[in-house]
C-alpha cells in the first residue's frame, strides 16, 4: 500500500513548513513512529516520524523547499511493491512547486536573487543544476559578485521572526517611552534570592499589567481585545534566530519559580526543543540585551501583543539625592506600543509602574 508522507498541520495558522533534513534517503528502509525529516513550522521545529513501515519510495520536496499543509513530502511503500506516479493524487500534487532537478543550495541561490531556474542550464549528471550554475549565470547576467562565505536560509525561528517584524512594523503604528531605573534594590534582591534580572523584570511587568489591563491586550478587527491571562514572553537569541517562549499566567508565580522557567525555556530554546505551548498564548514580551553592553533600544512589538518591553544594561552614573551626589546603578527600560490602542498617557503609567516595582522589588511576590 502506498503511503504518502504530508506536511503536517502544527498550528490553526500555520499555513506552509520549510523541509529540513531527511534523515532517510529514496531507497532507504524505514520504520513506523522514527524521525523521518525535520520540519521548519511557523513557531518550531518538528521532527515528521514516518507513517508507516517500508520503503522511502520517493522524496517529492527537497531540503530547504517550502511546501503547504497537507502537501505530499514523501512516499512510502510496501519492500516489493510496485509503484507510479499516477497513485499518487493529483490534488496534494498540486500544491509544490513544480520541480526543477537543481540542488537545495541552487534552489537558495536562485531564491535569493529572484532567477528563475528554467533559464539556467545544469552542468551536473540528468542536467541537475548545481550552486556552481546559478553563480556562473549571474555573474553573465549582473556582473561580478562578491564571494559568499555563507548562505543562512530564511527557515524556521529566523524565517518566523523576518514575517512577524515586518508585519508589526507595517501594521501597528509604534511609539515609545523610555525611563531610567535606579536598580540598587534589584541587585540586592537578586544576590540575595539567587534569580537572574530578567526574572525579577517579568514579575515586575506581570504585577504592572495587573494594574494596567490595557496593555495586556490586543488590536482585533475594529475592537480591543484586553486578555485576563498574564502570559509574558521573553525572546531569546538562538543559532537559528529570535524565538519568543512564553511563561503562563506568570502574574500567579513566585520569583523563583519565574527564574526556573526562564532558564528552562532558555535551554529549550537553544535546544530547538519547545513544544507548541511553549510558543503560543503571549500577552507581552521582555526582551533583553543588556548582556550584551547595550544601554538601550527600540523594541519591534511582537504581534498581535500590543506593547514589548526592552531592557538595557546597568551603568553606574552620578546621581543627585537629598541635594548629595552618590553613585547609583541605572538600567534604561524602553516600552514600544501600538498606538491605535494605548496612547502615550497609559504607556507611561505603566513604564512607572515597572520603574517603581524595580525600585521597590521586594513587592513583585505580593
Amino acid at each position: 500500500m502506498v503511503t504518502r508522507v504530508v506536511m503536517p498541520r502544527l498550528s490553526l495558522t500555520m499555513k506552509e513548513g520549510t523541509v529540513g533534513t531527511w534523515y532517510k534517503r529514496e531507497g532507504d528502509t524505514v520504520e513506523k513512529g522514527e524521525p523521518l525529516v525535520e520540519v521548519f513550522s511557523e513557531k518550531a521545529t518538528y521532527d515528521l516520524e514516518a507513517p508507516a513501515s517500508g520503503i522511502l519510495r520517493k522524496i517529492h520536496v527537497e531540503e530547504g523547499v517550502d511546501a503547504p499543509v497537507n502537501a505530499v513530502l514523501a512516499v512510502i511503500t510496501a519492500i516489493d511493491e510496485p509503484f507510479s506516479e499516477m497513485e499518487i493524487s493529483e490534488e496534494p500534487m498540486k500544491t509544490v512547486e513544480k520541480r526543477i532537478l537543481a540542488s537545495p543550495a541552487a534552489k537558495r541561490i536562485a531564491k535569493e536573487y529572484e532567477i528563475d531556474l528554467s533559464f539556467i542550464k545544469g552542468s551536473a549528471p540528468e542536467g541537475r543544476i548545481v550552486e556552481e550554475d546559478v553563480r556562473r549565470f549571474i555573474e553573465e547576467t549582473q556582473g561580478i559578485l562578491p564571494k559568499v562565505k555563507k548562505i543562512i536560509p530564511l527557515s524556521g525561528y529566523r524565517k518566523t521572526s523576518a514575517r512577524r517584524v515586518s508585519a508589526s512594523f507595517k501594521t501597528a503604528p509604534h511609539s515609545t517611552v523610555v525611563m531610567e531605573v535606579d536598580v540598587s534594590k534589584t541587585m540586592t534582591l537578586r544576590n540575595e534570592r539567587k534569580v537572574s534580572y530578567t526574572a525579577i523584570i517579568v514579575k515586575a511587568a506581570a504585577k504592572s499589567l495587573v494594574e494596567c489591563p490595557m496593555i495586556n491586550s490586543t488590536f482585533e478587527g475594529n475592537r480591543i481585545k484586553i486578555f485576563e491571562d498574564i502570559n509574558l514572553g521573553v525572546a531569546v537569541a538562538t543559532e537559528n534566530g529570535l524565538v519568543v517562549p512564553v511563561i503562563h499566567n506568570a502574574d500567579k508565580r513566585s520569583l523563583e519559580e519565574t527564574d526556573a522557567i526562564i532558564k528552562k525555556l532558555g535551554e529549550e530554546a537553544e535546544q530547538g526543543k519547545l513544544a507548541k505551548e511553549d510558543l503560543t498564548g503571549g500577552t507581552f514580551t521582555v526582551t533583553n540585551l543588556g548582556m550584551y553592553g547595550v544601554d538601550f533600544f527600540l523594541p519591534i512589538i511582537n504581534p498581535p501583543e500590543a506593547a514589548i518591553l526592552a531592557v538595557g544594561r546597568i551603568v553606574e552614573k552620578p546621581v543627585v539625592s537629598a541635594g548629595k551626589i552618590e553613585v547609583r546603578p541605572l538600567m534604561i527600560l524602553c516600552l514600544s506600543y501600538d498606538h491605535r490602542i494605548v496612547d502615550g498617557s497609559p504607556a507611561a503609567k505603566f513604564l512607572k509602574k515597572v520603574k517603581d516595582c524595580m525600585e521597590n522589588p521586594r513587592t513583585i511576590d505580593n
